[in-house]
């Protein structure tokens, strides 16, 4: 029987169970995570546990291509160092892995806009490397804008806008009528956003939760450029990656403006207490938006 809630002392049995080593560290709950929840354990590891997910995909994907992508990355990110596997006091996986130090975007701030504009586009571009044949491919994201259009419609119609709508409307039809992506398949994160990244000292430190990622268009993590960053350094994170044409950055900043409806969205469904929402995302998401609407 699934166990209807992950307790500290839930995750201290399991890892007597396989890991005993580590089972006398001091664990406490880290807060947010949906599919999948976070445990910190000491000061340099943390359990990831599968939750809602319904499979283990997310957490064997990030066993599997972590471990290759983690040392050549200029920017601390989660590795894995211990697997746990299904048993019968927990049937679902979890993974042992590194802690990432810093503070989530969405709690913290970047008041060093130059400096994390230069940091982001240098684990980028170090990122989008073109990725082997046996690659996880994207079936939720990663396609052009234009096989996109049901996810931006139903946020769009779901975020009141306040006079906005036109010019959002403006962003993404822009974006749908870009070129695509003629360059080989890269590496993608695939899901940069304020809760995803960390941040310290008033710049970024460190990028977490690779469960989206895939191999296609490097626009999606483009995106960034305005869900990340403080207005005005757009400009700065495209010259600084170096790599980015004007089709390039036309569907990053459509995806952008769909990136910030949806954070937009789960901060009125925590406004409204529904399960998933996220209150202050709502700020986030408005803050991204006006920045997307403003340009580079």
């Amino acid at each position: 029987m699934i166990p209807t809630e992950v307790t500290a002392d839930l995750v201290r049995d399991l890892l007597r169970d396989q890991h005993p080593d580590l089972a006398g560290l001091p664990i406490r709950e880290v807060p947010g995570g949906w599919g999948n929840q976070m445990w910190r354990l000491g000061d340099e590891l943390a359990v990831r546990v599968q939750r809602m997910d319904p499979t283990p995909r997310v957490q064997l994907k990030e066993r599997r291509w972590l471990p290759v992508l983690a040392p050549r990355l200029p920017l601390p990110v989660p590795a894995p160092v211990r697997s746990g596997e299904p048993s019968e006091r927990f049937p679902k996986h979890w993974t042992v892995m590194t802690w990432v130090p810093g503070e989530p975007l969405d709690y913290g701030t970047i008041s060093r806009g130059a400096h994390a504009a230069d940091t982001l586009a240098d684990f980028l571009r170090a990122l989008h490397v073109e990725a082997p044949a046996d690659a996880p491919i994207a079936t939720d994201r990663g396609a052009h804008l234009r096989d996109c259009t049901g996810g931006f419609e139903e946020f769009f119609a779901a975020v009141a806008l306040d006079g906005l709508a036109d010019d959002v409307r403006a962003v993404w039809d822009d974006a749908v009528a870009a070129p695509a992506w003629e360059g080989p398949p890269v590496w993608v994160h695939g899901d940069l956003h304020p809760a995803n990244v960390v941040v310290s000292e008033g710049t970024l430190s460190g990028i977490v939760d690779f469960g989206d990622l895939f191999a296609g268009d490097p626009a999606w993590d483009l995106a960034a450029a305005w869900v990340l960053l403080p207005a005005g350094t757009a400009a700065r994170f495209f010259e600084s990656y170096a790599r980015a044409d004007e089709a390039a950055i036309r569907r990053a900043r459509g995806l952008a403006a769909m990136k910030s409806l949806f954070l937009i969205l789960m901060g009125q469904n925590g406004d409204q207490g529904l399960p998933g929402g996220k209150p202050h995302w709502g700020p986030a998401g408005r803050a991204a938006l006006d920045r997307v609407l403003r340009g580079l």
